[in-house]
Parts: C-alpha cells; sequence; structure tokens
C-alpha cells in the first residue's frame, strides 16, 4: 500500500512540475520607496529504491519530461523528499532569514517544535536576478551547488509581498525557484552554524492536504496551528509593560500549521544501494544535517519519534501550499458546466471573515497567512470591518470562473492581504477602545461605590 502512495505521489509531482514549467509566474513589480527583493530555494529529490540498479555514470542528464519515464523514478518504492531548513533563530546574522520562515518574531513554543523554512534570503548588490540569489544563498546556507549538472531550475512560482506586522509597510518581495535533482546519487551539504538540513518526504505533506489521492490519512502529517503573541508584533521591542498591556487587552495569534511527526524510519540510513560510486549511504548525518559520516551517533538512534517533531507555517507553508496546488486535477468539463467547484487542496480553516468563500480555491497559500486570534470579539470585528476584503475575494473568484484572462496582470493577493490586514486594524482599535471603556467605566463605579 505505501509503494501505491510512492507511485502516486511521483505522479503528482510529475503533474506539478510540468505546471510550473509551463506557467509563467505573477511578478510583482517592486516600488521605487521599496526596491528590496529576495529569493528562496524549493529543492526536491527522488531517493530510488534500494532495490533499482544504479544507472550507468556516463549517462547524460535527462530532461524534465524524460526524468519521470526513468525506471528508478517510476519505481513504485522511490520517495519524493523536499528539503527544508531549521535555523536557530537567536542568531542576528540570520534576522531577514528568520522573517522569511517564522513569519515575524515568533518564536518556537516548546523545545521540541521547530520551524522550518527554505534556503535562500535577501539579493544583494551584483546579483544578476532572483535566480542567481536563491542558488547563492542556498551555497552559502548549506553548501548545496543548485548550478551543478544535478539540478535544474524548473521555474518561478507567484511572487509574494512581505510586509511588516499586520501589513502595515512592504518590506521586500519575495520570488520563490523550483530546483529538482536529476541524479539518484546523495549529494554533500555543509549547513552554516545554527542550521540543520531536512529532507522530507513528500508523502507526509500530500497527505495533509491531498488524503483522497493517497487513501488513508498518514499520522505523521496533519494539521495544527502556532501560536504567536499579538504583543510581540504590535508593541516595541523593549516596552515590557506596553507588551503586558497589550497582550492583556487583545491576546495571542493563531495561525495553521503542518505538523510533521518524523519518524525514526525517516531519519535512519536507508537500505544499502546496489554497489556503485555514485551512490552514497543515507546516513542519520546526511538525512539530518545533510553531512556525508561513515557512521550514526548511537544516541541519535535512540531518540523517539517525539524528538523530531517539526511545524511547517507561514511563509514557507505558504509557499509549499502555492507548489501543491498544481498537483490538483484540473476540473473536468462536466464539472464546470454543472457549476461543480473544481478540486482542490484540503484546508482545515478559514481566515477570519471568509466563511463561506472559497479562499481555498482561489489562493490556498494566502489562507496559510491570516490570523485567528484567540479572543472571539476580535475575530468578530475583523468580520465587521472586512466587507471590502470578501469583495476582493469574490472577485477573485469570479476572474477564476470566467478563465481567469487577467489573473497574472492583476495583483490579487496583495489586494486582498492590503483589505484584510485593515480590517485587522481596524478591529484592534475598536476593541482596544472598548476595552479601555470598560476598564474606566468599571473604576468609576467602583469609586463610587467606594465613596457612596
Amino acid at each position: 500500500m505505501s509503494q501505491e502512495k510512492q507511485d502516486k505521489i511521483v505522479r503528482l509531482l510529475s503533474r506539478a512540475l510540468h505546471r510550473i514549467r509551463t506557467t509563467p509566474p505573477r511578478i510583482i513589480a517592486s516600488p521605487a520607496t521599496q526596491p528590496r527583493r529576495a529569493a528562496v530555494a524549493i529543492v526536491i529529490r527522488i531517493v530510488p529504491s534500494p532495490t533499482t540498479p544504479p544507472p550507468p555514470a556516463d549517462v547524460p542528464i535527462p530532461t524534465l519530461a524524460q526524468f519521470f519515464e526513468l525506471d528508478w523514478v517510476k519505481d513504485p518504492a522511490a520517495r519524493p523528499e523536499i528539503l527544508f531548513l531549521q535555523r536557530d533563530g537567536a542568531s542576528s546574522s540570520h534576522e531577514l532569514k528568520t522573517s522569511l520562515s517564522c513569519e515575524g518574531s515568533a518564536h518556537p513554543t516548546s523545545r521540541v517544535e521547530a520551524h522550518l523554512a527554505f534556503p535562500g534570503g535577501r539579493m544583494e548588490e551584483g546579483d544578476e536576478g532572483g535566480l542567481y540569489t536563491a542558488m547563492r544563498q542556498t551555497w552559502e546556507e548549506i553548501g548545496l551547488d543548485l548550478a551543478e549538472r544535478d539540478f535544474t531550475c524548473i521555474g518561478q512560482l507567484d511572487d509574494r509581498e512581505i510586509t511588516t506586522s499586520l501589513g502595515k509597510r512592504l518590506l521586500m518581495i519575495l520570488s520563490p525557484f523550483v530546483f529538482l535533482q536529476l541524479t539518484p546519487r546523495v549529494l554533500s551539504t555543509e549547513p552554516a552554524e545554527g542550521t540543520s538540513i531536512h529532507w522530507t518526504p513528500l508523502e507526509t505533506l500530500v497527505s495533509a492536504v491531498l488524503p483522497e489521492t493517497v487513501g488513508l490519512v498518514d499520522s505523521r502529517g496533519k494539521w495544527s496551528s502556532v501560536t504567536v503573541d499579538a504583543a510581540s508584533r504590535l508593541t516595541p521591542r523593549h516596552a515590557a509593560i506596553l507588551k503586558l498591556l497589550v497582550r492583556v487587552l487583545i491576546g495571542s495569534m493563531q495561525f495553521p500549521a503542518i505538523l510533521l511527526n518524523l519518524q525514526d524510519s525517516d531519519l535512519l540510513p536507508s537500505p544499502p544501494l546496489p554497489t556503485s560510486a555514485s551512490y552514497s549511504a543515507l546516513t542519520q548525518d546526511v538525512l539530518e544535517k545533510g553531512v556525508v559520516s561513515d557512521k550514526v551517533a548511537p544516541e541519535k538512534k535512540k531518540k523517539s519519534s517525539s524528538d523530531h517533531q517539526l511545524k511547517l507555517w507561514g511563509l514557507s507553508l505558504g509557499m509549499t501550499l502555492d507548489l501543491m496546488a498544481n498537483m490538483v486535477p484540473e476540473p473536468q468539463h462536466a464539472q464546470q458546466t454543472a457549476g461543480q467547484h473544481p478540486p482542490n487542496l484540503r484546508l482545515p480553516f478559514r481566515p477570519v471573515g471568509g466563511e463561506g468563500m472559497r479562499i481555498d480555491t482561489v489562493a490556498p497559500s494566502l489562507a496559510s497567512v491570516f490570523p485567528r486570534f484567540s479572543y472571539p470579539d476580535v475575530n468578530f470585528w475583523i468580520w465587521v470591518f472586512g466587507k471590502r476584503y470578501r469583495e476582493v475575494v469574490r472577485g477573485w473568484e469570479a476572474s477564476i470562473r470566467d478563465g481567469g484572462s487577467n489573473d497574472r496582470r492583476l495583483n490579487w493577493s496583495g489586494t486582498t492581504l492590503n483589505n484584510f490586514y485593515a480590517a485587522v486594524r481596524k478591529a484592534l482599535v475598536v476593541v482596544i477602545v472598548l476595552r479601555a471603556v470598560g476598564v474606566l467605566c468599571g473604576l468609576l463605579f467602583a469609586g463610587w461605590w467606594i465613596f457612596a
């Protein structure tokens, strides 16, 4: 059954990569007031089955179409994987990279939870473009050379806007690029200090967002949430008293996340491949840290699966959903004629004020960055002020139903985010004023009762 799942996932991956290769991305031009840009690399590989004979060393590098026709790729036991990084957010040198991965200044809520990101960072002077930036940053951060013949750049996903807390100011434009490793050999890496590599089976992600394609839901990939202190985003860093006051008044924010419970089998060495110098042993260090090693530390073998609990959320989750949205089959003509909703990712959440709308169809990645507040009245006021945001989403839906002829020229996602966060800001002002009025009235009543 597991091999059948892997075979389906390889076909889903083939569909997604061919779509990305043939579909032009939505490019967002940098405004004159904020020219900064950044880029990340989404790196995918397929680990061959241990029983598959290795290809000859002199075989030419295949094209994308030829790659998915190779015997070792079509083998039902082949396992597609995607590269994530776990960074030490305490390092000041990783300030930009932390903002790209964690959608702000949030920190893990427990020791065993780790936030994942893609390799990448800010475009520097002299970079020839976003693609060059993604490749340079990947080389500098983990020592993986995406310019080698082992890799091919499939294409680019839609640009994304990175803003400050609650969308008040644009920080930069982020461009995600998708890379595929075309060879079965394990490539050595050298992660920077404070950075570890996690090659995550694509099955754990597909089982969470496309469970009907792989049968039963894989317990290693399930939906969860990340709680972020709203005060850390709305107040100055060193204003402790103000932070406490805001925390009491508006509570916390919750973002959707995919919880990856990686089992020991995902981190321990795979069975040895057939004798070939081009195949390196998949040791613990290769799979967890990206470092080639001849042995596995005994103490790491004894770790339970609870020590490998990872969370994918924020921008990283949004870009992952952008990738996986290309796996969804095209709607059948009969479905379009009958007015049925097209196939879409299964997302167990809706943004505040978006109930009843198909935002998971038009932009699943967008829904991943919309917070839900812990206080119900805050969510209520967001709904009250969210009329314009809902109109934009419905216009986006209508554009897609009509064929999306103007979809690539309009920045629907940016407009939606701006209107949503405008509603959030208005809601927070109202909530804080009402709380202040309530406290003042309570104090006046208490004073009257005491002195009367």
